[in-house]
């Protein structure tokens, strides 16, 4: 659905996009993620035809970047960093002058503008001004206007900023909703959890490529597999035990607490656990010590925040 080929945008000499080749398949959930600066934001630009590349070409569906920017613009949706709503019309009258203008029919406009309302919470909101709404607020119903046109692509950027987390639910929800009705969503996001929670497939980027694959398979080939294990009164035969298992890298020991290493958690795990049993070891809890995607984006960015 989604193809980049080479894409690369200068800005008075300086590489903001450098050479980016993947592609996004049709019905898929896929994080575009990297620090401050790496590219996200005007990638995202340049697909929905805000900006042009400098160099390299770009389809969304049939339809090439640049060259078809009013065909991409009718089938793509867009969440951009900032809002941009009319703070003196209501929830509802924002939807519906974007609605207006992609030409939707007024009895469509009427149907979506209240489902996704109401999917957002807001329904009974929809007759206040957005601007006496708080920030979480405006930022669902942006979300709510991203698709009010129901378009097949949806590009967002940072869809769950300022939520509050019983709200970034709902958004979360709202965008697993979406891949049920085989619509390809494309998020850029720093929010490495939610990106390993509903993302498909993830591309990290620092203005290029530098990996990409399913947050369980980029886990697998770039994570330390470092878990942690709480046992009640822990033993060197336990620990000497937990040593020779296969697959077993290194172990650490802090109190009654083991860290044991490995490549393959999903395969090693259960047998650490059953080499701590044999050898009377008593197990309180196992878990793994940083979240997988998070330990692999700072391996692969090399910087110490997200």
């Amino acid at each position: 659905m989604i193809r980049l080929e080479g894409l690369t945008r200068k800005f008075n000499g300086l590489t903001a996009v450098d050479n980016l080749t993947f592609e996004v398949k049709e019905g898929e959930i896929f994080g575009l993620l990297g620090p401050n600066g790496a590219g996200k934001t005007t990638t995202v630009r340049m697909l929905c035809c805000l900006i042009r590349p400098t160099s390299g070409r770009a389809f969304i569906g049939d339809y090439e970047v640049g060259r078809d920017a009013m065909k991409i613009r009718e089938m793509v949706g867009l969440l951009p960093e900032s809002p941009g709503l009319y703070g003196e019309l209501s929830a509802y009258r924002n939807l519906d002058f974007y609605a207006k203008l992609y030409g939707v029919p007024k009895k469509k406009r009427e149907e979506n503008i209240e489902r996704f309302l109401k999917m957002m919470g807001l329904w009974e909101r929809k007759n206040d001004p957005v601007g006496t709404f708080s920030k979480g607020m405006q930022q669902k119903i942006a979300i709510a206007r991203s698709m009010v046109h129901e378009p097949k692509v949806l590009f967002l950027d940072e869809p769950t900023a300022a939520l509050a987390p019983d709200s970034a639910k709902i958004v979360r929800d709202f965008i697993l909703e979406l891949k049920h009705e085989k619509r390809t969503i494309f998020i850029c996001t720093h929010n490495l959890y939610e990106a390993e929670r509903i993302c498909d497939r993830v591309a990290i980027i620092n203005t290029k490529l530098i990996t990409l694959g399913s947050p369980a398979q980029l886990q697998r080939e770039f994570g330390s597999g470092k878990t942690e294990i709480q046992l009640k009164n822990l033993g060197a035969k336990v620990v000497n035990a937990v040593k020779r298992v296969k697959g077993v890298l290194k172990v650490d020991v802090s109190g009654d607490k083991l860290f044991v290493q490995s490549r393959d958690p999903e395969t090693v795990n259960p047998k650490v656990v059953e080499a701590i049993v044999k050898n009377g070891g008593k197990v309180i809890y196992v878990t793994r010590g940083v979240p997988g995607l998070e330990e692999v984006y700072l391996k692969m960015v090399g910087k110490d925040e997200v």
